[in-house]
Formats: structure tokens, sequence, C-alpha cells
């Protein structure tokens, strides 16, 4: 139902009054996109003007673009590192911020193994909780009627620290979740959750995932749309249902609650919801206890308008496996933000996932970008780059987002590469290209080139009493069963045949890896069990040869070719996988604890 607004919006009519406003300050915002910006730089500027960051480049209380891109260079994490290590240790000075600084949110990225942490502000949450406040009333304009029914959202938060000064440190959903913007929201019938809030802040994974999947099979009829954040997490899911529905189905025929959640809110939360409903019971039964599991999530939620889920990126890796499941829903990626920053988001959110474009908001901070050239030299001090403004970009070029923000990050490379499709208004839309630099990805994990030859070093330091080394080696994200894992494909130079590595010394290998990898990868697997064992297939001898004849006779440079670090092509994969002598995992989950090494 659609109302006559004194905010008519270009984008579509409004679905309520709210929705009017809502669409208008995207108009506003992005007809404006330039004028915004050089506010928002302002603003940043002249608030924070007395920082020991800033003072230290003598902008003398300027605020405008010109003095600020002659005098602040672009930098990096490590660049950073040592100010926020004073911060995390207690140094309540204005370092980088005029506001105090009230959390750390952690990235997924990482430094030095561990993950980097974003100070932040207060009023970050504010800005947002603006962002969210935009996405239902552009997708109002697309799906009607989801006022009528319930989300099954799989939400979850993480573990979190305190850093040395007493500041906690977590990542930005888990911050949101547990902040009064989340736990107090107003009633919004159009974005009411099948999940209680007492199971998503279970910080215990099993409880909170097996009760938000009882509240949903539980409310069946009312759900509307099915997301979670990323569409690994949905898969995950989906497995969680295939592994646990016997006993979902016992609760719900008996009405009692599964004496594995303990958690003591949950279970008074749950005893007002679960009642006795044998015919549910049976009917899940009949749907899960098959082999055929196409179309589970129309089938077990038939009411279901679409899916909501990040699919650009390293999640694009799931779509055929989410289309298997869900019939074909239509797929939303509906926002793009990092713990950085929130920057924008999808004003079609039913595109093809193949077609989902970001239109960054102006206000969200102040945004430049650096013209992606792999093959131009390392940015230096000595050397600044030229960025481009987000007015003056040009359409199908490719970018390295660069960021200024309000809690005190001026000029910082978030690593993301985004390509320009067009502009909406004034404001530039963009394609998620990819992380810069990441190899193989699961879900939040980023592993890179180093950190994956610094694991294969450890790793095959314990060949070394079997007079055996690793001479060649590639890998891929396996996402074909879920959880997902790391596969390395091995060739290994045996100097003694009759003293070659045992299965047990090549499983410990795959430990040694993991112990090798960094914080995020092992919560992974420890902890939110979004990552399974890591694998090594010991390929025979030579196969690293056919693969270079075979790149070769597909027209690469004998003089230039380098064994590919990762692969997805199929059919290398067919060809490594054909020379598999023999396959070995991880015996044991990695050390890890929430504790930040000192």
């Amino acid at each position: 139902m659609f109302v006559h607004s004194a905010f008519p919006s270009p984008l579509g009519p409004p679905a309520s009054e709210r929705d009017a406003k809502a669409l208008q300050f995207i108009e506003d915002m992005t007809r404006n996109a330039d004028s915004v910006q050089e506010k928002v730089l302002a603003e940043i500027l002249s608030r924070n003007a007395d920082t020991e960051y800033l003072r230290q480049f003598k902008l003398n209380g300027a605020a405008d673009r010109d003095t600020f891109k002659s005098k602040i260079p672009v930098v990096s994490y490590d660049d950073l590192q040592p100010y926020i290590q004073r911060i995390a240790n207690g140094d309540k000075s204005n370092i980088f911020c005029a506001h105090p600084i009230s959390e750390f949110l952690t990235s997924s990225g990482t430094s030095a193994g561990e993950r980097k942490l974003m100070p932040t502000i207060d009023e970050e949450l504010d800005r947002r909780q603006l962002l969210y406040s935009l996405l239902m009333p552009v997708m109002n304009l697309y799906m009607p009627d989801l006022d009528k029914g319930k989300a099954l959202s799989f939400l979850f938060v993480k573990a979190e620290t305190k850093t040395p000064g007493g500041l906690l440190a977590r990542p930005v959903l888990t911050s949101y979740y547990r902040s009064e913007h989340f736990k107090n929201r107003p009633y919004d019938p159009y974005n009411v959750y099948t999940s209680p809030n007492e199971a998503i802040l279970c910080i215990d994974s099993f409880q909170s995932m097996y009760t938000q999947m009882l509240c949903g099979l539980l409310m069946r009829e009312e759900v509307l749309r099915v997301s979670a954040v990323f569409a690994s997490g949905l898969l995950r899911a989906i497995r969680f249902l295939q592994l646990n529905w016997k006993q979902l189905a016992h609760d719900i025929n008996t009405g009692t609650l599964n004496a594995k959640i303990t958690d003591a809110s949950i279970r008074e939360c749950m005893s007002k919801i679960l009642k006795p409903n044998p015919e549910l019971a049976e009917f899940i039964t009949k749907e899960c206890s098959g082999e055929n599991w196409e179309r589970i999530i129309t089938r077990i939620w038939p009411n279901t308008k679409y899916i909501e889920v990040v699919i650009t990126g390293a999640m694009a890796q799931y779509i055929p496996t989410l289309e298997y499941y869900s019939g074909g829903l239509p797929m939303a990626s509906p926002m793009y933000a990092s713990s950085e920053c929130y920057f924008g988001l999808n004003l079609k959110p039913m595109c093809k996932p193949s077609e989902v474009t970001y239109t960054i908001m102006p206000n969200m901070g102040y945004f430049e970008f650096l013209p992606h050239d792999p093959s131009a030299p390392a940015l230096s001090r000595d050397s600044p780059p030229r960025l481009v403004d987000l007015a003056n970009l040009e359409i199908g070029k490719e970018y390295e987002l660069i960021i200024t923000t309000y809690p005190g990050l001026y000029r910082y490379r978030v690593g993301d590469i985004l390509q320009v499709t067009g502009f909406y208004n004034s404001a530039p839309q963009f394609r998620f290209i990819r992380r810069k630099n990441v190899l193989l990805s699961i879900e939040s994990d980023k592993t890179d080139e180093a950190e994956l030859q610094k694991a294969i070093e450890n790793a095959s330091a314990l060949l070394k009493e079997f007079n055996t080394s690793v001479v060649e080696y590639t890998s891929y994200a396996d996402t074909k069963i879920i959880p997902g894992h790391y596969v390395i494909y091995w060739e290994l130079l045996t100097k003694d045949p009759t003293n070659s590595p045992t299965d047990d010394v090549l499983n410990q290998c795959c430990l040694a890896m993991e112990e090798s990898l960094n914080s995020v990868y092992r919560q992974s697997r420890v902890a939110d069990n979004s990552i399974g064992p890591l694998e090594i297939r010991v390929v025979k001898n030579g196969t690293f040869e056919e693969l270079m004849d075979y790149a070769i006779s597909r027209g690469a440079s004998i003089n230039q070719y380098k064994v590919p670090r990762c692969v997805n092509s199929t059919p290398i994969m067919e060809l490594l996988d054909s020379r598999v002598g023999s396959v070995h995992f991880s015996p044991a989950l990695p050390h890890w604890t929430p504790d930040r090494r000192q």
C-alpha cells in the first residue's frame, strides 16, 4: 500500500510517510554529493583540529580540501598502529579525535596476525543507525507488504575483550547488537525478527543458532524473508538444520527445550514461546528426513519473498548453493559497510547478484579514490598519490577506497577495490571487486599470500627430519561443503623414499598451518565453527610442471610464468585433483582465545 506524500521520490512511490522522508534524504544527499563531501570534510577537520595527529601536519586551522590534500599523507593501518596502541593502553588524550574514544571495533582484516583495532566514538552508532534506517524504505519500493510478517534473520554476537586501558574491543555488529539502539529499538512492523534478543545476544554459537532456528520453525508461516549477514552464514544455518532437525522436531513435538540450551535468559524466553505442536514436528520430519534438500527454504518457509545476504566479493562463490536451497528466490545485498565506516546502500536490491551496485552516501565520511593500477610502484610519503574526489570518478575504472572519518581516520586505505558502474544523481555507484591482496577467504577471514607462505614454511619444518621439503604449492577455498575450508596442494621432494613423512606427520602439518594463520581464521575455526579443518592434498611429482605446460598452452609466457598461489579455474583444479596421491586434514582445533596478544 503506497501513500501520497509531500515527499515524492524519483526512486518510486513510498510505502509510508516515514519511507518518504527517508527516500527524500537519499535524494538530498546524492543530488549534492560534492557539496555534502566538502561539508563533511570541513566538519571533521574543524572539530578535530587540535588533535595530536592533525597538529603534526600544521593545517593551522584550515579545513579546505586543497590544504588537506597537500598536507595529510595517505596511510595504512601499520602507520597508525603506534597511536592506536597508545589509546588501547589507556592514553585518553585527543590523539585522533576531539571526542572520547568509546571502544574499538575489530576489523576482519589483520595486522601481525591480530584483528585490526579501529577506534570509534559514540555518535558513530547514530550514523550507522541512519544508514540502517534507509534500507527498508528502499526495499519497500520493490517488495510490498513486508509489514505483514517477520524476518528469520540469523544474527550473532562474537567474543569481545578489553584492551589494557579498559576499552572494549569487538566486531562492529557485536557492538551494534549490544547497543541500546538495537536492544531497545522501537517497534517497526517492517523489521520484526523471529529471533528473540536473548538468542541473538547469547555468546555460545550453538545455543544461539539452535534457538534462532527453533523460533524460525515455530513461526514458519509468518516468515517473509530469510537473512544472515554473509551468504556463508545462511548456508551454515541450513547445514545446522541438516545436522539438528531431529532434536528440533523433538522439542516442537513435546514443547520442551533441548537440555544443551543452558542459557537462563533463553530458557525463560522460550518457555513462553514453545508449546507442543506434533503436526509441525511431523511436517519438519517429513521435509528434513529425505535426501533432497533442493528448495528447502521455500518448502519450510513457504511465504519467503527473498533472501538477504552479502553476496559480493568472496561471498559470490556461494551463489549457486544458495540458489539450490532457495529455489531461485531473489537475493538482496542491501548495504556496503566495514568496521572503519559504513559507506552506502543498494538502490536496486532485487537486481541479479552479478549486477549488485552500491551507491555511496556522501554524509557517512569523506571519500577519496586511488586509481587502481597493479603495475604502479608502491606508494610512499615521498611520492604521494593523486587521489580522485567522489564527484570526479570515471565510469568503468577501478579505484582503491581511501576514507577520512569522524572518529579520526585520515586518508586511510581500507583495502577495497571498487569499479564505478554509474551515478545516481551525482553520487557514484560501485561494484565491489575484491579486497586488495586477499588470497583465500571462506567468510570474514582474509588470508594473503605472505601469510600463506609463512604458514607453509612453519608447517614444512615438520618435514625436515624426513629429509623432505615442499617444492611447490597452491591453494583454493573449497565451499562445496559447509562449512568451507582451505585446501592446500603440496608437491614434495623426498630424498629418501624409505623415510618419507607419515600420514600422522602430514596431518600435523595441517594443524601447524592453522596455528600460523591469523586470529580471525582461528576464531572462525574454534568459536564460530564457520571454517572446517584445513586440508593438504599431496600431488605427484611433476604436477606443477604440468600446470605450467597447461598455462603456456593457454597463452602464458614461459618467461613470465609464476605458479598461482590460489586457483579457481575448473580445468586447473581438475588437473591438480587428478594427480593427488594422498589427502590429509588438521586433526585438532588450533589455539584461539578472545584475548589479544600483548
